[in-house]
């Protein structure tokens, strides 16, 4: 299918070695700087106690997970790509997220689950607990992929669901609270320029749901008409029966390879989320005059390229000069127009990601990269078309409960652990909105991500789904 891109904490490590020990480390653990500013901003006193500190004896006793055959699935989902391996490129409602869709809701109904989706692609697999009127227990994450990216971001939280399921299962466990798998739509923004598309909406975001009625993507396709090619939003123009109530789900989980180097590098085997860093995404547009490279001298040129080479230098200026190691900038497209090597640009388009754990710090960032991309149109003679802001996301905090239920389950599976903060985009983020939420990290090869190279060994796949596994168990008797 013919398609253009275009584009979408430190902690310590408990030792569990005896009482006197644990204390003693956990005391001197506040003198640490950097587990400070996690507390200031998760919320989370390292030492906290877990209201799961005791096993309970409807809880399975045996969690055996089938490593070889969810290393098949991971493989044979990777096959659903654009470009070869082993790169995997899987694009918002394309023939191969269309095939990979169909994968994903023939291994839910093989495990026995019910399945759903809603008018844009949100697939549903539901295992009914014993006491229907509760709220469901939710876990999930996502599978589309950008263009040459790994197999493991998404998919472990995905596969790495269905499996915990079957490990439930296998044991002989009956929820108490309904079990939902949740594969959210588009949470990459490659085609339509929005992450977390699917997340959002079922978070109810109303201005996404208006502004998806006059998106397109660069082939100038509607969102409408995209998803509607893959079987979705079938004589819909209103997306609002997306939206779930408040209260439909009493905790979301997200098992999810870290994307960074923490885990691997300490040798833990598991990473709990505290909180979610808050990202913002940013467009801009030069226009000058273009012209011949040759004939045009150099005084007389408004260089829209230039212009955008300028700004890419000062977002890099700007956060180095936040004072925190915390914040973050990436220019991750310049496009030129018109693109030959003799002419002149005569346009130039930007886009900008910048994240930080403080909402404030990086809005003062994104204002100064503002106030910049005006000085420099000014001293190039080029106009500033466009500087839009896409999104500018708050910070989500995980619950309490939820991450205390990982951490008791990481325990008794004699899992070494740490809290964490996630400096990433994920689903998590916008659930977090309607539901109280907790991630699982496992550790990935060098902290490789978005690209081929990334990996997960099956081992420490598995060690996550046991303990999402053990974690849904104990939020569904709960």
């Amino acid at each position: 299918m013919s398609q253009r891109y275009s584009h979408c904490s430190y902690s310590i490590v408990l030792l569990f070695v005896g009482c006197s020990t644990i204390s003693a480390i956990l005391a001197l653990s506040y003198e640490d700087p950097t587990i400070k500013t996690m507390e200031a901003f998760s919320g989370f006193p390292i030492d906290e106690p877990s209201a799961f500190s005791a096993t309970t004896s409807s809880l399975p006793s045996s969690l055996s997970v089938d490593t070889q055959g969810l290393q098949k699935q991971i493989d044979e989902l990777s096959a659903f790509s654009d470009t070869p391996a082993p790169s995997v490129t899987r694009i918002l409602y394309s023939e191969k997220d269309v095939l990979a869709r169909r994968y994903i809701k023939s291994l839910m109904a093989l495990s026995g689950l019910s399945v759903r989706e809603d008018a844009v692609g949100n697939i549903f697999g539901r295992w009914d607990g014993y006491e229907l009127e509760l709220s469901a227990v939710a876990t999930g994450s996502h599978i589309d992929a950008i263009p040459y990216s790994g197999k493991y971001d998404g998919v472990v939280g995905v596969l790495g669901a269905i499996e915990a399921i079957n490990v439930l299962k296998r044991s002989g466990f009956t929820p108490r609270r309904s079990l939902e798998i949740i594969l959210f739509t588009s949470e990459e923004p490659t085609r339509f320029g929005i992450s977390c598309l699917g997340s959002r909406l079922l978070a109810r975001s109303e201005s996404l749901a208006k502004a998806l009625k006059t998106t397109v993507d660069g082939q100038n396709i509607s969102f409408l008409a995209a998803a509607r090619s893959a079987g979705y939003a079938k004589h819909l123009d209103d997306l609002s029966s997306t939206f779930l109530e408040n209260g439909r789900y009493s905790a979301f989980i997200e098992l999810h390879i870290e994307q960074g180097p923490i885990l691997e590098a300490e040798g833990v085997s598991i990473g709990i989320v505290t909180a979610i860093a808050a990202p913002a995404s940013i467009k801009i547009d030069f226009e000058g005059n273009g012209g011949h490279a040759g004939a045009v001298l150099m005084p007389n040129r408004n260089d829209a390229g230039l212009a955008a080479a300028e700004l890419a230098l000062t977002v890099e200026k700007h956060v180095l000069e936040s004072g925190s190691i915390d914040t973050v900038g990436t220019v991750g497209i310049l496009e030129l127009h018109p693109g030959a090597i003799n002419s002149i640009p005569s346009k130039s388009h930007v886009e900008i990601d910048t994240r930080d754990i403080d909402e404030k710090r990086r809005n003062d960032v994104i204002e100064k990269i503002h106030q910049s991309a005006n000085m420099i149109a000014k001293k190039r003679g080029v106009r500033l078309l466009e500087f839009k802001i896409i999104n500018q996301d708050p910070p989500a905090l995980s619950d309490k409960f939820v991450t205390g239920a990982m951490e008791a389950a990481s325990k008794e599976l004699n899992l070494t652990h740490k809290l964490m903060i996630s400096r990433a985009y994920h689903d998590s983020l916008f659930m977090a909105r309607i539901s109280p939420v907790g991630m699982l990290f496992i550790p990935c090869y060098k902290g490789y991500s978005h690209k081929p190279e990334e990996y997960a060994s099956i081992e420490d796949i598995a060690n996550g789904v046991r303990v999402l596994a053990l974690t849904l168990a104990k939020l569904s008797l709960h």
